[in-house]
Protein backbone atom coordinates (compact mmCIF):
# COMPACT_ATOMS: atom_id res chain seq x y z
CA UNK A 1 0.00 0.00 0.00
CA UNK A 2 2.92 2.49 0.40
CA UNK A 3 3.96 2.23 -2.82
CA UNK A 4 0.60 2.84 -4.33
CA UNK A 5 0.81 5.96 -2.46
CA UNK A 6 4.36 6.51 -3.22
CA UNK A 7 3.30 6.23 -7.02
CA UNK A 8 -0.04 8.61 -6.41
CA UNK A 9 2.34 10.99 -4.96
CA UNK A 10 4.88 11.17 -8.13
CA UNK A 11 1.94 10.91 -10.45
CA UNK A 12 0.47 13.97 -8.72
CA UNK A 13 4.17 16.23 -9.18
CA UNK A 14 4.34 14.76 -12.79
CA UNK A 15 0.49 16.61 -13.09
CA UNK A 16 1.66 20.07 -11.42
CA UNK A 17 4.69 19.84 -13.76
CA UNK A 18 2.78 19.26 -16.67
CA UNK A 19 0.16 22.27 -15.69
CA UNK A 20 3.07 24.75 -14.85
CA UNK A 21 5.06 23.80 -18.48
CA UNK A 22 1.56 24.20 -20.14
CA UNK A 23 0.84 27.42 -18.74
CA UNK A 24 3.90 28.84 -19.06
CA UNK A 25 3.85 27.73 -23.05
CA UNK A 26 0.19 28.91 -22.98
CA UNK A 27 1.33 32.20 -21.96
CA UNK A 28 4.01 32.23 -24.24
CA UNK A 29 1.60 32.42 -27.30
CA UNK A 30 2.20 28.93 -27.86
CA UNK A 31 -1.74 28.16 -28.33
CA UNK A 32 -1.20 24.59 -29.47
CA UNK A 33 0.16 23.27 -25.75
CA UNK A 34 -3.36 23.51 -24.22
CA UNK A 35 -5.69 20.53 -25.66
CA UNK A 36 -2.71 17.87 -25.75
CA UNK A 37 -1.63 18.78 -21.70
CA UNK A 38 -5.24 18.98 -20.59
CA UNK A 39 -5.49 14.94 -22.24
CA UNK A 40 -2.14 14.20 -20.33
CA UNK A 41 -3.34 15.98 -17.23
CA UNK A 42 -6.73 14.36 -17.11
CA UNK A 43 -5.11 11.18 -18.06
CA UNK A 44 -2.79 11.56 -14.79
CA UNK A 45 -5.64 12.40 -12.98
CA UNK A 46 -7.84 8.61 -13.82
CA UNK A 47 -4.57 7.35 -12.74
CA UNK A 48 -4.42 8.69 -9.55
CA UNK A 49 -8.43 8.14 -8.69
CA UNK A 50 -7.61 4.67 -10.22
CA UNK A 51 -5.10 3.54 -7.34
CA UNK A 52 -7.18 5.79 -4.90
CA UNK A 53 -9.79 3.48 -5.44
CA UNK A 54 -7.57 0.74 -5.26
CA UNK A 55 -6.40 1.48 -2.10
CA UNK A 56 -9.46 1.57 -0.60
CA UNK A 57 -10.23 -1.78 -2.18
CA UNK A 58 -6.87 -2.85 -0.39
CA UNK A 59 -7.92 -1.39 3.03
CA UNK A 60 -11.54 -2.59 3.00
CA UNK A 61 -10.41 -6.48 2.24
CA UNK A 62 -7.63 -6.25 4.84
CA UNK A 63 -10.65 -4.52 7.72
CA UNK A 64 -13.48 -7.68 6.39
CA UNK A 65 -9.88 -10.14 6.73
CA UNK A 66 -9.11 -8.83 10.70
CA UNK A 67 -13.08 -8.77 11.74
CA UNK A 68 -13.51 -12.69 10.01
CA UNK A 69 -10.46 -13.73 12.22
CA UNK A 70 -11.72 -12.62 15.50
CA UNK A 71 -9.46 -10.71 16.74
CA UNK A 72 -9.97 -6.69 17.05
CA UNK A 73 -7.54 -4.00 15.04
CA UNK A 74 -4.65 -2.39 16.54
CA UNK A 75 -5.49 0.38 19.06
CA UNK A 76 -9.11 -0.78 20.22
CA UNK A 77 -9.65 -1.58 23.67
CA UNK A 78 -11.84 -4.15 25.80
CA UNK A 79 -12.56 -1.12 27.74
CA UNK A 80 -15.54 1.29 27.52
CA UNK A 81 -18.21 3.53 29.25
CA UNK A 82 -19.95 0.21 30.91
CA UNK A 83 -16.55 -1.32 31.76
CA UNK A 84 -14.67 -1.15 35.03
CA UNK A 85 -10.77 -0.81 35.09
CA UNK A 86 -9.05 -2.06 37.79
Amino acid sequence: MDATIALDAILLIVQMWVLTASLEAYLAGHTGVALPAALVSGALLLGCWLLYLFVLRIDRESREDSSDSGSKPPGHSVSGPGTALS
